[in-house]
């Protein structure tokens, strides 16, 4: 077995050569997902002359399905799908209307996530408010209570998804000074939405938009903030000010490997080994694993080796 990385900087030269998509997987992969989603749809409308309550149930279980749309949305927006960057990014733009996410918005606050996860001093974009206990302690009652509010779970995997991906996503404000691309990126996106939801009124009345459309997307929003909670708030994540701050350690050490069982794995894209895809994201979803089996897990001893107090700063 060769010599393992000691650093998190140099685990890069080794996932390097796991960067490479397949253009036959990754097609395969996209069929996989998609059919299977328009099935369920077609099964849970047909279902609505049965029984409302097996609609929904259907629609419920679609939401899986619409989970793994979101990561191959996800990959298009790191640049890890396809060879092609031109059909990558209107895969990416075409999903982002399921998904309910205006691609060119999402990538660009995701790719501040990734470039700033960690950081003290570059919070608020594409990631869940934190705040240390010194900042928490400074607050008067009312900042106190808004924050416990917030990040009390019925908000937080309930209200939350809901506002963000039916309301939020629909104007970039936090991009407004940016360019015209993401209003163009989110306007083209409602409108193709605006389009999905009228033809399903003209075609079936309300009913599939509440029974089907609705808690499919609802429930892939829930299952998608909780995937990322997890995957960055945990005992010893990584935070730390300034020039304490390291991109490499930050990404390793301030993201988890999330086990999950098979099918969830599937499902979820296998995002819960996020702390290789934040250290290396150009690595395609479907090639995650193989950095697992290569290290035969000992890329995990990397995460939590230094303290999780940096600067003097605890979370």
């Amino acid at each position: 077995m060769p010599d393992l990385p000691t650093s998190a900087r140099d685990w890069l030269t080794t996932l390097a050569r796991y960067r490479e998509p397949s253009t036959r997987r990754s097609l395969s992969e996209l069929g996989a997902t998609l059919i299977p989603f328009l099935l369920l749809w077609g099964l849970s409308w047909m279902a609505l002359s049965v029984s409302a309550w097996l609609a929904v149930a259907l629609a419920i279980l679609n939401g899986g399905f619409l989970v793994r749309i979101f990561i191959i949305q996800h990959d298009c927006g790191h640049g890890s799908f396809l060879a092609n960057r031109t059909a990558q990014d209107w895969v990416g733009r075409c999903l982002g209307v399921l998904t309910l996410t205006p691609y060119a918005v999402w990538r660009r606050t995701h790719a501040i996530h990734h470039a700033h996860h960690g950081d003290l001093d570059q919070r608020g974009i594409g990631d869940v408010l934190t705040l240390t206990i010194e900042e928490y302690r400074a607050r008067g009652w009312w900042g106190r209570l808004m924050y416990r509010l917030y990040r009390n779970p019925v908000v937080l995997f309930v209200l939350g998804p809901s506002y963000l991906f039916l309301l939020q996503n629909r104007l970039p404000f936090g991009l407004m000074k940016s360019g015209w691309r993401y209003w163009t990126s989110a306007m083209g996106t409602n409108a193709m939405i605006g389009i999905t939801v009228g033809l399903l009124i003209w075609f079936g009345g309300f009913w599939p938009v509440l029974l089907i459309y609705l808690p499919t997307s609802l429930i892939a929003a829930t299952l998608g903030v909780w995937l990322f909670y997890v995957q960055h708030q945990f005992e010893d994540t990584h935070w730390s000010k300034g020039e304490d701050w390291q991109l490499h350690e930050a990404a390793l050490e301030g993201s988890s490997h999330y086990i999950l069982p098979q099918p969830l794995r599937w499902f979820s894209g296998n995002i819960g080994i996020h702390h290789v895809h934040h250290l290396y994201s150009r690595i395609p979803f479907y090639r995650l694993p193989e950095v697992i089996r290569y290290g035969r897990g000992q890329v995990d001893e990397l995460q939590g080796s230094p303290p999780a107090v940096r600067g003097g700063v605890r979370a």
